[in-house]
C-alpha cells in the first residue's frame, strides 16, 4: 500500500492540482476566511425556495506548495452522491485526528455535487467554525458561503439546553418536577420522598444531556418540515466515547420510557382508589401518550441509526499504534449496535522521506507499522481504507476544504 506511493514536490495554482493527485508529498495550503454572515433561525414560515438556486464559487485560488495523496485512497464517492433519497453520514473515532477537516470536507464535496447539505457538529468542544473560518455559532444552522448548492452548519448548543432543564426544574419555586410527576400519577409518591430533596437533585444537567440534544435534533430532522430539503446530512460527532453514548441512548430511552409505562399501569388502579377517597383531581390525561409518542420516536431514531440504505458511520483515524487500537474498539462497538462501518480514514500520512531528515524517517517507519496494523486487524481490515495527507497548514475555510475533499473522497 505505502509502497506505491511515489514522492513529488511542485508548486502551482490551485486550478492545477487534478493533475497531481496519485503522487504523494506534502501539501501546503493558504488558509480562506469567506466574510461573516449572519444565523438565521428556521421557522415553519420560513421558504428555502430562494436558497437552492446556485451559487458562484469563489473565484479566489491559493498556491499549494506540495501534496502528499495515496494513490490507493479511493472512497467510492460516486456510490455516496448516488440518489435523491437523504442519507446520514457520521465521522467518529479518537479525538484529536482530524475528524471535523475530514466531515467538513465531505460536506463541501457533497454540495459541489448537487446536494443541499447540513454539517452538524454534536461536539460540545466545537470546531466547526474554526473549520469553515466563520461564526457558525448560536445553536441554529447558518448558511456557509462558497459551495454550489446549499450547504448549512449547525452547532448545537449543549448550554442553552442545560440552561432550559435548570428553567425548567425551578419553575414555580421548584415545582417543575413535581408536576411532571403530577402528570404520571406519581405526585404523592414525591411528597412522601420530599425529605430527599429531588428537585435539587435533579436540577443538575444528568450525564448524557449532550448526546440526548443530539438525539432531540436528529428527531427534528427526521420529522421537521423546516430540514427537508436536505438530501445529506454530515455528522462531525464527538470523541469516542460520546459518540456510543449518542448511539446507544435511543435503546436505554426506549427500555426506560417502557418501564415506566408498565409501572403507571400498575399503579393507575391504586391511584384512582386513593383518588376517589381523598377527592382528588383525575390524572392529566396526555400524560401517558406523550411517553408513547417519545417512545416511538426513539424507535424511530434507533432505526436511523442502524439503516444500511440511509446511514454510514466513518471512523476517522491517524497511523499511531494507540489511534488504530482505539479505532478497532470503535469499530467493534458498532458492529455491537448494529451501526453500519464501511469505510475508515487514515488521516495526517506522512510521505516517504526524500532526505537525511532522521526524525522523518522515524515517524514515516511509525505510520507505517500503524498501517500495517490495519490490515490485520479483523476489525477494520474489511474497510475500505481511505488515506488522507498530512498538511503543512491549517485547512481553514471552503476552498481549502474543497482541495481536501477532492484528495480524500474520490
Amino acid at each position: 500500500m505505502a509502497s506505491s506511493c511515489v514522492a513529488s514536490s511542485f508548486s502551482s495554482s490551485f486550478h492545477n492540482l487534478p493533475a497531481c493527485r496519485s503522487s504523494m508529498a506534502m501539501v501546503g495550503l493558504l488558509s480562506y476566511a469567506p466574510k461573516s454572515l449572519k444565523p438565521i433561525s428556521l421557522t415553519k414560515g420560513f421558504s428555502f425556495i430562494s436558497l437552492s438556486t446556485a451559487r458562484k464559487p469563489l473565484k479566489k485560488s491559493f498556491q499549494v506548495r506540495s501534496v502528499a495523496a495515496p494513490a490507493e485512497a479511493v472512497a467510492g464517492f460516486d456510490d455516496m452522491i448516488s440518489g435523491t433519497q437523504r442519507k446520514y453520514y457520521m465521522l467518529g473515532g479518537k479525538g484529536g485526528v482530524g475528524k471535523t477537516s475530514c466531515a467538513a470536507s465531505l460536506a463541501v464535496k457533497f454540495a459541489n455535487n448537487g446536494h443541499p447539505t447540513l454539517v452538524v457538529s454534536t461536539d460540545p468542544a466545537h470546531s466547526l467554525s474554526d473549520s469553515f473560518a466563520q461564526d457558525l455559532t448560536g445553536g441554529t444552522i447558518v448558511p456557509v458561503e462558497g459551495p454550489d448548492s446549499p450547504l448549512f452548519a449547525l452547532e448545537i448548543n449543549p448550554e442553552k439546553a442545560r440552561e432550559e432543564f435548570r428553567s425548567a426544574s425551578q419553575k414555580n419555586g421548584g415545582t417543575g418536577i413535581k408536576d411532571f410527576m403530577d402528570g404520571m400519577g406519581l405526585g404523592m409518591l414525591v411528597d412522601q420522598l420530599g425529605e430527599l430533596k429531588l428537585g435539587e437533585l435533579l436540577d443538575t444537567p444528568p450525564p448524557g444531556l449532550d448526546e440526548a440534544i443530539a438525539i432531540s435534533k436528529v428527531m427534528q430532522f427526521l420529522e421537521s418540515q423546516e430540514y427537508n430539503m436536505f438530501t445529506r446530512i454530515v455528522f462531525d460527532t464527538a470523541p469516542t466515547g460520546h459518540t456510543l453514548r449518542l448511539l446507544s441512548l435511543p435503546d436505554f430511552l426506549d427500555a426506560s420510557i417502557g418501564k415506566i409505562l408498565k409501572l403507571r399501569q400498575k399503579i393507575a388502579s391504586a391511584t384512582s382508589a386513593i383518588k376517589s377517597v381523598f377527592g382528588q383531581e383525575e390524572l392529566k390525561p396526555d400524560a401517558t401518550d406523550k411517553l408513547e409518542q417519545l417512545r416511538e420516536r426513539m424507535v424511530k431514531v434507533r432505526e436511523l441509526f442502524r439503516d444500511t440504505d440511509a446511514t454510514e458511520f466513518v471512523i476517522v483515524t491517524i497511523p499511531t499504534v494507540m489511534a488504530v487500537c482505539e479505532s478497532s474498539r470503535l469499530s467493534a462497538s458498532l458492529k455491537k449496535e448494529n451501526v453500519p462501518v464501511k469505510r475508515l480514514i487514515v488521516n495526517q500520512i506522512l510521505p516517504p522521506s526524500t532526505s537525511d531528515c532522521k526524525f522523518c524517517a522515524m515517524k514515516r517507519k511509525d505510520q507505517m507499522r500503524a498501517l500495517d496494523m490495519i490490515q490485520s486487524d479483523p476489525e477494520l481490515s474489511n474497510l475500505t481504507l481511505i488515506q488522507a495527507p498530512l498538511v503543512d497548514v491549517e485547512i481553514r475555510g471552503v476552498p481549502a476544504l474543497r482541495f481536501l475533499g477532492d484528495i480524500i473522497w474520490k
